[in-house]
């Protein structure tokens, strides 16, 4: 049984990507009882604003320091919003249900992404204050709950009968059993809500281009009888027409139709990729060309208020805090462009943030705000605003990944700009070839400039064309203004990573790479 609560964020206005199961265990509790041990129970709270409200409980678990619970918690997961979870264990000592009348053993918050990137976590527990508990760990299990089979056919057909003087344009259609009685199944994966002897139902018709299909007959059958054919004995199934059935004497059927191949493959979720231990590369590039203005004046994009807010730190915050919960190592390379660096003084495209190029790398989001504060006053805003560099940079990480042949890497390049791109076809070359590639591109633009060329590289209506005539493998580009969402760094971030998730799927499915989990135990004997 799932303990189930209210939505976990109420802001987010967009379908879940997935739901998840939590269990929790603990052991070593505190002993907080004389003449027995401790009655642990655990609730699960989840952050509105700055409130926390509760979300549901496991059940007591009597006279045990280690409880394992039976109770668990099933989540709606946004990818991209920052879930925030405290999870609190309770001594129960009589039947108050007010648990601010029980002995507090420890708590632990973390976000939901960080628990479904380790799969299962054990960390401390810590008191209110944020002092260790003095004894106790909790350990947190995540899994996606969800079916992701989907269903492979080859299929044909004898003997139909003709509809139109010598012959039939016949097509299928394909209807799953519900309670509301036979409901059409316009994509294989839904076809019997994974019950494989469930009745499915087959239509076959005869085309017509104005629109008024004639049907041959029907079939009622299960995909587990349909995945008994093969190319060299086909299963068979007699398509009948009820009305001719009822009419014509001696009736046989319709025709047949003959299922070849009905194969059952599971096609993986990102839920599947980041819980089977795909890392996310996070890489950070932020523009420092002229047209921004002096960052000493407050006009400037560059420049920093009082409060510490500028459009791009904003935007580092926005998208930053949700990746940085998908890289077990919390460091970050960020680099500049468009700016004459120290100690050469020439434009440069690609230089770190920290001026160490063996080392770019920064500790967490709060690393990265950091250097971009220090680099402002020693660089000279210059240009021109040159893409190419930094994505061929991130693209040359994600190849040497590729050649490896496994899922266990997608890296993800945040490009933060002002303007208009001034090497535009050199640009186009390089996202259509990283296209190739386990790699995404988010674009930021700040200010209120005209971001055409930006639109224009966001190719969600078209397939991008590099001059050359490439034709890119995919879209991996998700631009956003920030002006649309100044005032809500929450749907910044929905809207800049709302893609992604797919992007990783859809691109290790292609090339049948499987999570690193799945693929540790493929190569099991």
């Amino acid at each position: 049984m799932a303990t189930v609560g209210p939505a976990v964020a109420e802001e987010v206005g967009v379908p879940c990507v997935s739901k998840v199961e939590l269990t929790v265990s603990c052991e070593n509790l505190l002993d907080m009882d004389v003449f027995s041990k401790s009655d642990p129970l655990c609730a699960l709270y989840t952050a509105s604003g700055e409130a926390w409200r509760e979300f549901g409980r496991t059940e007591m678990v009597l006279n045990c320091l280690n409880p394992r619970f039976s109770k668990r918690f099933l989540m709606d997961y946004y990818f991209e919003t920052r879930q925030r979870l405290k999870f609190c264990v309770f001594d129960i000592d009589n039947d108050v249900s007010d648990l601010g009348d029980h002995d507090f053993l420890g708590e632990l918050e973390l976000t939901l992404g960080q628990i479904v990137s380790c799969r299962r976590m054990t960390r401390p527990l810590f008191l209110r204050d944020g002092r260790p508990a003095g004894g106790g760990t909790i350990t947190i299990c995540a899994e996606e709950m969800v079916d992701n089979r989907v269903t492979h056919f080859e299929v044909s057909a004898r003997k139909l009968d003709r509809k139109f003087l010598w012959w039939s344009d016949p097509f299928l259609e394909f209807y799953k059993q519900t309670e509301a009685g036979w409901q059409l199944s316009y994509r294989t994966e839904s076809l019997c809500g994974g019950d494989l002897e469930k009745p499915i139902k087959v239509d076959c018709w005869d085309h017509h281009v104005n629109g008024s299909h004639s049907l041959i007959g029907t079939l009622v059958t299960s995909l587990s009888s349909m995945q008994a054919g093969t190319a060299l004995s086909p299963a068979e199934f007699e398509c009948i027409n009820r009305r001719k059935s009822e009419k014509k004497r001696g009736y046989k059927n319709s025709g047949v139709v003959c299922i070849r191949r009905c194969e059952v493959v599971k096609e993986f979720t990102f839920l599947d990729y980041i819980i089977g231990g795909c890392q996310l590369n996070f890489t950070i590039a932020i523009d420092f060309t002229a047209s921004n203005g002096d960052p000493q004046t407050p006009q400037s994009l560059h420049f920093i208020d009082p409060r510490g807010y500028n459009e791009y730190l904003a935007a580092i915050w926005a998208v930053g805090s949700v990746i940085q919960d998908y890289d077990s190592t919390r460091t970050f390379p960020a680099f500049g462009f468009g700016a004459i660096v120290p100690p050469s003084r020439e434009v440069s495209h690609e230089f770190p943030l920290n001026f160490n190029p063996e080392d770019p790398f920064c500790n967490g989001i709060e690393g990265v705000v950091s250097a971009y504060q220090q680099c402002l006053p020693r660089v000279k805003l210059y240009g021109p605003t040159s893409f190419s560099p930094i994505i061929h940079h991130v693209a040359s990480f994600a190849r040497q990944a590729m050649e490896q042949n496994n899922a266990s890497q997608y890296f993800i390049l945040l490009m933060i700009t002002d303007g208009v791109i001034t090497d535009m076809d050199q640009t186009v070359s390089a996202i259509v070839q990283a296209s190739r590639l386990p790699m995404s591109i988010i674009i930021v633009g700040v200010g209120q400039e005209d971001f055409g060329a930006m639109e224009f590289l966001d190719s969600d209506d078209k397939v991008l064309c590099s001059p050359g005539g490439q034709l890119a493998f995919r879209d991996i580009v998700q631009f956003v203004p920030f002006r649309t969402f100044k005032a809500n760094s929450v749907a910044l971030a929905q809207s800049v990573l709302a893609e992604l998730p797919d992007q990783l799927a859809h691109f290790f499915n292609f090339f049948k790479l499987l999570p690193p989990s799945e693929s540790r135990l493929a190569s099991v004997p």
